[in-house]
């Protein structure tokens, strides 16, 4: 494959574009704040979901903003959910109807305002295994699910439920044993790349004005007597030590929430503890059905979620007390979600189908159960010592909601008033415009040279910010090339991911601006040499440099597997840990 053309090495002209050259100014104003009458209005730790929502939160409400992530954006729980947006159905259960109706009215604004381009309506079957007393209960669950949709204030952005008996869910689902279930009923919810979303709100804010940096590990406070007055931080790619100085501090650093605390403070902390969800992918034809499914088991529920060409499944609900930053899926995680899900299959799926796992980790607020199903998923904001804001708890669809409640307790404490959030109405890039862009994709894949149905993967990534890859592909018609072992993407993607958003490394782009590392056979490792040669035109890297990110990546993949062979979450962890995080800039 050719190299970059140097037309498609493009600095940060575009909306909010998270280049090498936007990381230097941002990285050299965050230093500066040191100045009188520099420093933020707000400092945000943590690159998440709820990082980046805080960030955007703040910054269009008029405020002076930094963001710092110490590894990259989403790299922690944010890249490893479930991918739905969804008001948690399971909680009605619980009577927690105030959660329930908070996250479908936050689905809704997804759907239609916030992200249409990332944020898509999937349809489910939730199968009913038990005659006369089943489908009633289940049944005025899903329509109170839909009801406290239309009373969010919102349009729901889906359809409503609709029941099936036996013949209607085997049309929709073929490969479900006929006799797992006596019907269902198939009611919408929606699903995200998680991963992108939250690039997408770190660009939006970078583009409100936001300075934004990933690398960056926040290594002490700053204090003036009691008061937290900014963060020392260390640039994890050269070693150097800046201090950002900011009015209010703002912890949202979810699973790492205990740690980040202690740096300040060991009264009145929040408590988190991690609970460890791994999910399974697997190629969509081992199985024909239309829709998702949403099973129950003992402990929770399990989610087979459609994903482009591949099914998602999961989740698990255990507690987790080792590695945070690489939480490891064992055989025993894995052997669990294929017992499950194969108990309504014709035919059985084995480790063999398994294309892809990956683990996460929920920061759910600790309480008095043992048992870290039974914990809170709602957040809370705490204001330990002044000039600290904690925020913590909650789940991904409630990302705006929870930032939004964070900056309302910095901001009390400021001086001046300060106007109120605005993000329910802030479109993300690449949302305005997108249908009228999905409606003309004909007309593009002819303009361009490439498929139509390659405009619409392009489309269901980059919403109207598409023009911005295609541009890579103009400059250079090579670009259009599929990277190896992975046709659903294309080279221009690796090279917009490292000039627009801010991937700094291979796994950047492998695990998070795509999903290759999931996707793939062969995880990824064909696709390595081409996207470090692509990478490493635009960042500048040695022979050397280059070597060194595909070796990383090699031993990471390696460990992975060999870490999904142990038989429990002990060995799992010790065989992950083989391989360092981060490769060194130097």
């Amino acid at each position: 494959m050719s190299s970059v053309a140097d037309g498609s090495q493009r600095d940060d002209a575009s909306a909010g574009a998270l280049s090498p050259q936007a990381r230097v100014r941002s990285i050299e104003v965050l230093g500066g704040t040191t100045e009188p009458g520099k420093e933020l209005d707000i400092l945000i730790v943590g690159g998440g979901v709820v990082g980046a929502g805080a960030a955007l939160d703040a910054v269009t409400r008029g405020l002076s903003v930094g963001i710092v992530e110490a590894r990259d954006w989403a790299s922690g729980t944010s890249s490893r959910s479930s991918k739905l947006i969804h008001g948690g159905l399971r909680y009605l259960e619980m009577l927690d109807f105030a959660l329930v109706q908070e996250a479908l009215k936050e689905r809704g604004l997804l759907i239609q305002q916030i992200a249409p381009h990332l944020v898509r309506p999937v349809p489910f079957l939730y199968p009913l295994t038990r005659r006369f007393w089943e489908r009633p209960y289940v049944g005025a669950g899903i329509f109170l699910y839909d009801t406290l949709g239309l009373t969010s204030g919102h349009s729901r952005g889906v359809p409503m439920h609709k029941h099936l008996f036996r013949r209607g869910t085997l049309r929709a689902a073929p490969s479900l044993k006929s006799d797992a279930f006596v019907g269902s009923i198939r009611y919408y919810d929606a699903q995200v790349d998680d991963a992108r979303l939250v690039v997408n709100v770190v660009r939006t804010a970078a583009h409100y004005g936001a300075h934004a940096v990933n690398r960056m590990r926040v290594v002490s406070f700053v204090r003036e007597g009691e008061r937290v007055v900014g963060a020392k931080v260390e640039n994890q790619e050269d070693g150097s030590i800046i201090e950002v100085r900011a009015k209010q501090v703002v912890n949202a650093t979810g699973v790492w929430t205990d740690e980040t605390q202690a740096m300040v403070t060991d009264r009145g902390q929040l408590k988190v503890r991690a609970s460890k969800g791994i999910h399974l992918v697997v190629p969509r034809d081992r199985f024909q059905s239309t829709v998702g499914l949403i099973l129950r088991t003992e402990k929770s529920v399990l989610f087979v979620i459609p994903w482009g060409r591949h099914w998602i499944i999961g989740t698990t609900d255990t507690d987790w007390k080792l590695d945070k930053a690489h939480p490891a899926a064992s055989t025993k995680d894995i052997d669990y979600v294929l017992e499950h899900v194969n108990r309504v299959l014709k035919r059985p799926l084995t480790r063999e189908d398994v294309e892809g796992v990956y683990a996460g980790l929920r920061p759910l607020l600790a309480g008095e159960s043992d048992s870290t199903a039974k914990l809170s998923r709602e957040h809370v904001v705490a204001h330990p010592v002044p000039g600290l804001v904690v925020v913590a708890g909650g789940k991904f669809t409630t990302y705006r909601v929870m930032a939004k409640d964070a900056v309302d307790e910095a901001t009390r404490a400021m001086d001046e008033r300060v106007p109120a959030s605005c993000t329910d109405t802030i479109p993300l890039l690449g949302a305005e415009g997108f249908k009228a862009a999905w409606n003309r994709r004909a007309r593009t894949a002819d303009e361009v040279g490439i498929h139509v149905a390659r405009v619409e993967h392009l489309l269901n990534r980059y919403g109207s910010m598409t023009p911005e890859v295609l541009a890579v592909i103009k400059d250079n018609p090579a670009m259009a090339e599929p990277l190896p072992g992975a046709d659903d993407y294309l080279a221009a993607e690796v090279v917009y991911a490292t000039t627009h958003e801010g991937a700094r490394h291979v796994h950047d782009v492998l695990t998070r601006r795509t999903r290759i590392s999931i996707e793939s056979w062969d995880r990824g490792v064909s696709a390595v040499p081409v996207v470090a040669k692509l990478m490493g035109e635009i960042l500048g890297w040695s022979d050397a440099q280059r070597e060194s990110e595909i070796k990383h990546y090699l031993a990471r993949v390696e460990a992975e597997r060999l870490s999904q062979q142990q038989p429990d979450d002990e060995s799992a962890d010790a065989a992950r840990m083989g391989v360092d995080d981060i490769v060194p800039l130097r």
